[in-house]
């Protein structure tokens, strides 16, 4: 248990924001499992409504399309933290100390600028399907504000992710590409 609560000490500092953000990541992250978890469970009942009873399904299919891409989009700032993404370090590996430093810095950077981007266009389009009342035409009718709000939500999480991580990297509480210099 020390040994996971120093590796946390590692990746934070005692840095308040690093650790506030690292608590949000996590919290976004289990929700997102709890997406797919509930996904699989409705595309199992699904399934046995419709090949068992040989009854129609009206919602199941819209639910579970809605779950999984919010759960990808909620998932991102636990990834992020994990540093789960594919990650091609050859050039970091081949730079000095001082220009990995240089490139972590300019790459958190422009990632953060267009995750702001996209976060300014997914508010946009949460916000017109909210303002006009946009439901599904289906015949569940879902108000599309509910599933289209993982858009802003995701990528606001994100963005902090991608902003402590830079944090971090600038206050060297964390290697640049978590790789340690020589």
């Amino acid at each position: 248990m020390s040994g996971q609560s120093s590796a946390r000490e590692n990746r934070t500092g005692d840095n308040l924001f690093l650790r506030l953000v690292e608590v949000l990541s996590t919290l976004s992250g289990w929700t997102a499992a709890g997406m797919i978890l509930s996904a699989v469970f409705i595309t199992c009942q699904m399934i046995f409504v419709r090949f068992v009873l040989n009854n129609s399904t009206i919602w199941q299919t819209e639910a579970v399309v809605y779950l999984v891409i919010a759960a990808t989009l909620l998932g991102l700032p636990y990834v992020q933290h994990l540093r789960g993404h594919v990650n091609v370090d050859l050039i970091p590996i081949a730079l000095n100390e001082r220009w990995r430093f240089i490139l972590a810095i300019i790459t958190l950077s422009i990632s953060a600028l267009m995750v702001a981007i996209m976060f300014w266009y997914g508010f946009e389009f949460w916000l017109l399907t909210w303002e006009r009342g946009w439901r599904s035409d289906t015949i569940w009718g879902v108000r599309l504000w509910i599933p289209y709000l993982s858009l802003p939500v995701g990528f606001a999480l994100f963005f902090l992710q991608l902003i402590a991580d830079l944090v971090a990297v600038i206050l060297k509480i964390e290697a640049p590409f978590g790789l340690e210099d020589e």
